[in-house]
């Protein structure tokens, strides 16, 4: 069975007047679908890049890249963002919720987008809030949320399309951690329904909930390992 996501010799460059800054360099990898992975790496290592490039928002200088064993390079800008629309969900660092705005409504943006029909779009916004514990604050607008809250209902918006994949970039970054913990263990278990989870996070504990760890360096991968997990009363810990 093909990888779900494949990369080969990927690198990226920035140009800016003139000057050439490499991001990634050959990058090689491959994902599984429903498989856990957690990216990390010092800042600069190229980690958001790579979550870009992923995520079909930006593409590559060079080398391929296969998507359900497609190439995505001869793709047009409209082509991406319906694979962007109907197969992945994003959750960052910032939220990037709309202030004065319900949660209900936050939550139904992707499908205004995919112009869905307005009772399905709240039939399906609901489901998308009660999976992650808020129905008791559908109607509450975001400025009203903990940070916790908001990084949940940020959730909630990129599960609505139903995505095969979530990518989640810091998403413990704003957060203490008991809520950073809860918001750990929604992704989990979001994994464990069937979906594929790529993190980016320099956090440790967050990437111990992964059961892959990829760790970038100056652009190269470093190092590409499996989570070894052993019980104890308390926790899980990663080797």
């Amino acid at each position: 069975m093909k990888p779900l996501i494949e990369l080969n010799k990927i690198e990226m460059i920035y140009e800016n007047d003139g000057v050439k800054t490499p991001a990634l360099r050959g990058i090689a990898l491959a994902i599984k679908e429903r498989e856990f992975v957690a990216v990390m790496g010092p800042s600069g290592s190229g980690k958001s890049t790579l979550l870009h490039i992923l995520g079909l928002l930006e593409r590559p200088t060079r080398g391929t890249y296969h998507f359900r064993g497609r190439s995505v390079a001869g793709l047009t800008d409209n082509e991406l963002a319906k694979i962007r629309n109907q197969e992945l969900g994003f959750v960052f660092q910032a939220f990037n919720l709309l202030p004065r705005t319900s949660v209900i409504d936050n939550v139904k943006l992707p499908l205004i987008y995919a112009n869905v029909a307005e009772r399905e779009q709240t039939k399906r916004a609901e489901a998308a809030v009660e999976a992650v514990g808020l129905t008791h604050r559908l109607n509450h607008e975001s400025g009203q949320l903990s940070g916790g809250e908001k990084q949940r209902v940020a959730m909630a918006r990129a599960l609505v399309t139903n995505p095969s994949v979530i990518f989640a970039d810091e998403p413990t970054g704003n957060l203490d951690s008991k809520s950073g913990g809860q918001v750990m263990n929604i992704i989990k278990k979001l994994n464990r329904d069937g979906r594929t989870v790529v993190l980016i996070t320099h956090e440790k504990y967050t990437a111990e909930y992964a059961e892959r760890v990829i760790t970038l360096k100056d652009g190269s991968l470093e190092s590409d390992h499996k989570v070894i997990k052993r019980r104890t009363k308390d926790a899980e810990f990663m080797k």
